[in-house]
């Protein structure tokens, strides 16, 4: 019987979490089922249950461990002593990074999070309220500093992080520009909109 295959950095539930990801992008959560999944990891469907009890698991693991990321990030964010459009630079670089070397798990979390079983959904949902609320504080701080521009710091985070979003074309462009300038032009633009000294 053929086995999962792993490097030394990762455990099999990290692989099939990883296939999973990728399969629920492509299909849909609602779609995809687990003789999809193991096809794609190369085991039979029984084999899987060694690693996963269900898919709703798989879908519980993957939004929740980018929520884990994105709120670990906020906190350091928060904690450094740095003006808002600094802080706003580096939580939109991390947000451009985990959508270019993590597009799959962060498309997931994103669009298929409302398939989440309670009292997960509830929870999953209150986390991202909370971490656009605490987004918003920081481009408010900013605002109220007179270190930028006297705009409505939620709509501000609504279109930066649907911005980001928007890489989910890039990926799928069969002619693009590299990373780096995806980002630079990215940061670019969205700054622009808030820095007070332009």
């Amino acid at each position: 019987m053929a086995r999962i295959q792993i490097d030394k950095d990762s455990t099999r539930k990290d692989v099939i979490l990883k296939a999973a990801a990728q399969l629920f992008t492509e299909k849909g959560y609602k779609a995809a089922s687990m003789r999809d999944l193991a096809e794609k990891v190369g085991v039979e469907a029984a084999s899987l249950y060694n690693h996963i009890k269900s898919k709703t698991e798989l879908l519980h693991d993957i939004c929740f461990n980018v929520a884990t990321r994105y709120m670990e990030q906020m906190n350091a964010v928060e904690a450094a002593t740095q003006p808002a459009l600094e802080k706003v630079e580096v939580l939109l670089r991390f947000h451009i990074h985990e959508m270019l070397e993590n597009h799959e798990e962060v498309t997931v979390s994103d669009r298929e999070w409302k398939h989440l079983n309670e009292p997960y959904l509830s929870n999953y949902h209150n986390l991202r309220r909370t971490y656009r609320k605490r987004f918003a504080a920081i481009i408010q701080e900013g605002v109220d500093k007179n270190e930028l521009q006297q705009i409505d710091a939620p709509t501000a985070v609504i279109i930066i992080l649907h911005a980001v979003s928007g890489i989910d074309s890039w990926h799928r462009a069969k002619q693009k520009i590299s990373a780096e300038d995806l980002e630079n032009n990215m940061v670019t633009i969205l700054l622009q909109g808030l820095n007070l000294k332009k």
